[in-house]
């Protein structure tokens, strides 16, 4: 199975006919010196009628406060067309494709001293204050070489479970700034950023695994494990080394949880390439997290509960030439939820 990657493919690209078609670019963030990020993700669902906007920024404690905050916001502004990602004042805009791209957001967000909160949303907006938010990042990659994906020439999903027909990933460079009511921080940081378009329903996978970590610019990596109701899934990734990417074609990974809610709380995995011939075996620990959740009805009328729960983690490099060093990224847990309890604790 061949994978198309085109500079075109950084802009929009044709509203599909399906009624879940969605059009999605997320991109995330973090300065270790400063101990800030966050995330920003814009779905347009022009089918639909609207487009899903989020942003989450994750705080170091005030002066005198005991712990971090996370400033949230989830919007579902309304939209016409699948011209732009333009939408509940969060805008992307494409410099340079595989080079360099902007985001802006100016608007507000909810300040969560808890962020679990989450869990219940409309308790969470209600019951915790607002402030207002600014944002402006510039993000920059190493070009094509270190893309990861594309748009397969042959479909790769069952019908009703797709996700994306077409999707890549690339780790980056940020710089800009962040400012939430009186506190503002100069970003120096690294992240990771997708684009995928398509059907897509939340509920497609059975549950998912999906981490990403930056040491510096020579090393970093995404791991994910995507699990289906029936079969065994997928097993990947790639690992960024010295200005080569390794495309990985297994990864295993453990969790330990915490609570009765069962939050992923610390990681242990190993990413493999059978090209490569190499392994990288990596440990995280969840800094801070953030459990959001989509619902849909079935044609029968009954709610489909799936949460995501996104954790901001401390990575460290358990092997190779980059062993003993720490590095930052999110690791986002999908899991449908049954009888109260989240699908895939076994991984």
């Amino acid at each position: 199975m061949g994978v198309r990657l085109e500079p075109s493919d950084e802009y929009m690209h044709e509203l599909g006919p399906e009624p879940n078609f969605n059009e999605s670019m997320y991109i995330n963030c973090f300065d270790p010196v400063q101990q800030v990020g966050g995330w920003f993700r814009m779905g347009n669902r022009a089918n639909e009628g609207s487009a899903e906007m989020t942003v989450c920024l994750y705080l170091p404690p005030e002066a005198g406060a005991p712990r971090r905050s996370v400033g949230f916001i989830y919007k579902r502004p309304p939209i016409t067309n699948n011209d732009a990602l333009d939408a509940g004042g969060l805008t992307w805009t494409m410099v340079r494709p595989f080079e360099e791209l902007r985001i802006d957001y100016v608007g507000k967000v909810v300040l969560l001293d808890e962020p679990e909160q989450m869990a219940n949303p409309k308790e969470a907006f209600t019951n915790n204050p607002f402030a207002e938010c600014e944002v402006h990042i510039t993000f920059t990659g190493q070009g094509k070489p270190s893309m990861f994906g594309g748009e397969p020439d042959t479909p790769h999903e069952t019908p009703g479970e797709e996700f994306a027909k077409g999707h890549y990933e690339q780790l980056v460079a940020a710089h800009g700034t962040i400012r939430v009511g009186t506190r503002e921080w100069e970003i120096d940081g690294h992240g990771l950023r997708d684009h995928s378009w398509g059907p897509r329903f939340w509920q497609s996978p059975w549950y998912y695994r999906w981490l990403t970590a930056n040491v510096n610019e020579n090393f970093g990596f995404m791991a994910s494990r995507v699990a289906k109701r029936e079969g065994p899934g997928t097993r990947g990734g790639f690992v960024w080394e010295n200005g080569v990417i390794h495309l990985c074609d297994d990864v295993q990974i453990s969790t330990e949880t915490r609570g009765a809610e069962s939050y992923h709380d610390k990681i242990n995995g190993v990413l493999r390439s059978s090209r490569s011939g190499k392994e990288w075996t990596f440990s995280g620990e969840v800094m801070d997290l953030i459990p959001l959740r989509n619902r849909r009805q079935d044609p029968d009328g009954n709610w489909l509960m799936t949460r995501i729960s996104e954790g901001i983690t401390r990575w460290t490099v358990e092997s190779g030439e980059f062993q003993g060093q720490t590095g930052y990224g999110l690791s986002e847990y999908l899991d449908q939820i049954i009888d109260d309890q989240p699908v895939g604790l076994a991984e």
